[in-house]
């Protein structure tokens, strides 16, 4: 399944901090907003009551219950005080005087447009209306009206009866504040708020990456220190910068480092200790073997002429040497690889040729069938094909089952040798160390007579050609060992095309 892409570690701090700045400077400019605007426009609205309920007190008394138009017009200019716009209503009949500061000129004067109208009764909210027609009460409400916000309190006129009793006089008295200083104030302190939150916003993006600077830095060596462990350099090391946490992972990691080129070292010299005694055994060997070897060769010759249980044991002293020997021999080859001298004999050769005479000389011809186009050549190391090729067909026949192949194919730059065998296949447990050296597949297989480097060498052999060797289990029962090699393995470039499956 493929991972989900993620942010990387400084996007993740740059928006943690930017969203932390955003949340907190909202949150903050969001309060100081709302509250001021609340002062504003209360300390506006009740300024605008006290000063209409005084405004009133210069219309009494009245001089006439049932007024007409013209004393509708004295009670407007006498409540007008040239703020804003002011109506007085009676019974359907209304009278506007003044007009609203920050609307442009009354109309009528040249300058303003026909279309605008004055406070009429129609820009009243009808909720208002009742609470001064019906209710009797002062009331007000903010409105927009032309484009701009406006406060609008109403109050109805009463007569006071002889007896000191008050009682409506059906005349209502509205008057419009204008609120545009007041909202322009707010909008000043809306904007002084963006302002604020950008700058924090634009602080708190500088102050994360400054943080992200001082973190990610030591992370990112460390990181490449461990890149670099892990290809192999182990004298890498990291710089310790102060004594935070960072600091005390980059010991950590030094020590680790340390410890970790201490024991490779260790094992590296033991490895070269074990290879070295392997060698230098096998080699000291030889002599004793050749002369055991010849020794065994005449008691074989006579093993015949023995007593019964003489000949027994001739001929299978004759046979550990044999084993003996190549044991050593084998010891010896690989000896050769890990020090790294083992070479190339190269030759151009006929590949069929070669599969034929490798098995026409163990005598089994009659045993391995073969599928051998004619004309392939190709410029390797014989004696180390043979090798392989023996390897693997006498595996096939002493753990598998008949019937055994071989199968040539080849393309422009490869050759392939596939040998199978009809028999269980290989456990699963077992396929990964197939080519492990000792290394013996007793619980899936027979129980083998070799030495367990046979698989070992031919898969060094087939390296050493720039080649490769595999195995894998076939569909319908059996291993598969599949050699796959380049036609020219000296190839002057050392690059060959198609490269090993």
């Amino acid at each position: 399944m493929t991972p989900r892409p993620s942010l990387g570690l400084r996007a993740r701090l740059l928006l943690a901090f930017a969203l932390l700045c955003v949340v907190t400077a909202a949150a903050v400019a969001g309060g100081i907003y709302v509250q001021a605007r609340n002062d504003i426009l209360q300390r506006a609205q009740d300024a605008a009551v006290e000063a209409m309920r005084g405004r009133l007190q210069t219309v009494f008394p009245l001089s006439s219950a049932t007024p007409d138009s013209e004393e509708l017009d004295r009670i407007a200019r006498t409540v007008a005080d040239g703020s804003g716009p002011v109506i007085a209503v009676y019974h359907g009949m209304y009278s506007t005087v003044g007009w609203a500061p920050g609307l442009g000129p009354p109309p009528g004067d040249g300058r303003a447009p026909r279309s605008a109208s004055p406070l009429h009764p129609g820009v009243i909210p009808q909720g208002l209306r009742q609470m001064v027609a019906v209710d009797g009460d002062i009331g007000w409400q903010r409105v927009v009206w032309q484009g701009a916000p406006f406060l609008i309190i109403g109050a109805p006129l009463l007569i006071t009866e002889r007896g000191g009793e008050a009682r409506w006089s059906g005349i209502e008295v509205y008057i419009g504040h204008s609120l545009l200083p007041e909202q322009r104030s707010i909008d000043g302190l809306a904007a002084s708020a963006w302002l604020t939150g950008g700058a924090a916003l634009a602080f708190a993006v500088a102050l994360a990456l400054l943080a992200t600077r001082g973190v990610l830095g030591p992370v990112r060596e460390l990181g490449r220190a461990a890149r670099l462990l892990g290809e192999g350099e182990l004298r890498t090391r990291i710089a310790v910068r102060g004594s935070d946490e960072l600091a005390d992972v980059a010991h950590t990691f030094n020590n680790t480092a340390a410890e970790l080129e201490r024991h490779v070292e260790q094992l590296r010299g033991m490895e070269a200790d074990a290879r070295r005694f392997v060698a230098d055994v096998s080699h000291e060997l030889r002599t004793p073997l050749a002369a055991l070897a010849a020794v065994a060769d005449v008691l074989d010759e006579e093993a015949a002429r023995l007593p019964e249980t003489a000949g027994r044991a001739a001929r299978l002293v004759s046979q550990e040497t044999l084993n003996l020997t190549g044991l050593v021999n084998d010891l010896i080859e690989i000896s050769r690889f890990d020090s790294g001298v083992a070479a190339l004999a190269l030759n151009e050769v006929d590949v069929t040729e070669l599969v034929r005479a490798t098995l026409r000389t163990r005598g089994w011809p009659e045993q391995v069938h073969t599928e051998l186009p004619p004309a392939v050549t190709a410029r390797l190391d014989p004696r180390r094909v043979d090798v392989i090729l023996a390897n693997l067909v006498g595996n096939a026949l002493r753990h598998g089952e008949p019937p055994v192949s071989v199968r040539l194919s080849a393309d422009p730059h490869w050759i392939a040798l596939e040998v199978r065998d009809h028999g269980p296949g290989l456990d699963e447990a077992v396929l990964p160390h197939v080519f492990d050296r000792f290394y013996k597949a007793s619980a899936a297989r027979a129980r083998s007579e070799g030495s367990g480097l046979g698989l070992a060498i031919a898969r060094e052999n087939a390296r050493l050609h720039r080649g490769d060797l595999t195995v894998a289990n076939a569909p319908d029962g059996g291993a598969v060992f599949t050699l796959r090699l380049p036609r020219r393995a000296d190839d002057p470039d050392g690059q060959i095309k198609g490269g090993p499956e």
